[in-house]
């Protein structure tokens, strides 16, 4: 269907940009060409050079073919919002919705401005994210757990794309924070552990008071999930299966649950199942979850969650168009949501999946959050109403 959808796209491209240039017809359809491979080039890749999750190409080949591809993406949305805006004015000014759905200038612009977007948007998506730090107040904190601090990595995506010093970089921003945890939601890597063993070796080197504690995501099941476990686990990684690790902190507990990936069914592997990652948990002990995907937080909250930390969105990677991806998954995309007495964060990942690398508008990031404790007033009453 994927393949089909990006066909789709470039036909109408080809339609509505190449097809009124001013160029001969033997240009164009040499253009069209060029685009319907651009379009499909995971395709070519797929079949070619690994997997279309990770193909086993230089990185500066994916980069350009990022940019590609993000370019192609923005002409078709560009083009698209023209004529929508051209047939709308259509009843109103005749001449008006002439220029734009027929304007060689404009649509020549289209194609300059979706190249110029496109370069910004991969820059951005492979740079190393900033650091975003976030308070979250939790109404069942005890105070012995205020201050507790938390670095969330999610969708690392280590690749041919995102390889060992894009990595490392990362890990020493992290462990630069002296967080008390380390938690990743899932999407660690693309590709199997033998494509895939230099470039995660980075993790080996993360550092906090409490431990690294991860989840999978659904690319870990695309490729080789089974070895990959004991490869995490071998780099340090406490994976969180549908079960749950209590932390003492200050002397007060904290329980760390996690669960999989619905990307296990087809493969026959355990699903996610919260009843099985909390089963055992004490009643009153604050839980926070793994969940890679924000959907299902209303679920999880009426079993008693506190926290759920999730990514696989990415944020939607481009503002605008970025409310697709929050369609997708339960109206979560990006931040903090409370949900049913439940915090629940989306972080917008910490790197992306290489067949499209692109963001504008919704930047990479590092989260460190900073859990506390509901703050009693001065003189306020702490035993209980009517008391």
């Amino acid at each position: 269907m994927f393949h089909i959808i990006t066909a789709f796209i470039a036909l109408y491209v080809i339609w509505r940009f190449v097809w009124p240039l001013p160029m001969s017809k033997a240009c164009r359809s040499g253009l069209g060409v060029v685009l319907l491979l651009i379009a499909e080039h995971h395709l070519v890749t797929r079949t070619f050079f690994g997997s279309m999750a990770s193909p086993e190409v230089p990185g500066e080949v994916l980069v350009v073919l990022g940019w590609a591809f993000a370019s192609l993406i923005l002409l078709a949305l560009l083009l698209l919002v023209r004529d929508l805006a051209g047939i709308a004015v259509w009843p109103l000014s005749r001449r008006t919705a002439r220029a734009l759905l027929g304007g060689r200038r404009l649509g020549i612009a289209l194609g300059l401005i979706s190249m110029g977007l496109a370069a910004v948007g991969v820059w951005q998506a492979i740079r190393v994210p900033e650091v975003k730090t976030m308070e979250i107040v939790l109404p069942s904190l005890p105070e012995e757990l205020d201050g507790l601090r938390i670095v969330q990595l999610t969708d690392l995506h280590a690749s041919r794309l995102l390889q060992a010093p894009w990595l490392q970089a990362v890990v020493d921003k992290t462990n630069a924070l002296k967080p008390d945890l380390i938690l990743i939601t899932g999407d660690l890597v693309d590709g199997s552990p033998q494509a895939r063993v230099e470039d995660v070796q980075p993790l080996k080197n993360l550092r906090a008071r409490h431990g690294v504690f991860a989840i999978p995501g659904n690319h870990e099941y695309y490729v080789d999930y089974v070895h990959w476990l004991p490869a995490f686990e071998h780099l340090g990684l406490h994976m969180l299966l549908n079960d749950h690790e209590r932390i003492t902190h200050n002397g007060r507990d904290l329980i760390l649950a996690g669960v999989t990936d619905k990307a296990a069914q087809p493969f026959k592997l355990p699903e996610p199942d919260i009843f099985k990652a909390l089963k055992g948990v004490p009643a009153g002990d604050p839980v926070i979850l793994l969940s890679h995907r924000p959907g299902g937080a209303l679920a999880n909250a009426g079993q008693g969650v506190d926290l759920q930390l999730s990514g696989h969105t990415h944020g939607g990677q481009i503002l605008g168009p970025h409310v697709i991806a929050k369609w997708a998954n339960e109206g979560f995309v990006s931040g903090l949501y409370q949900v049913d007495g439940m915090k629940l964060y989306v972080s917008n990942g910490t790197g992306l999946w290489n067949g499209f690398p692109v963001r504008l508008g919704r930047p990479s990031e590092i989260t460190e959050i900073v859990l506390r404790a509901p703050k009693v007033q001065p003189g306020a009453s702490v035993t209980g109403p009517g008391l």
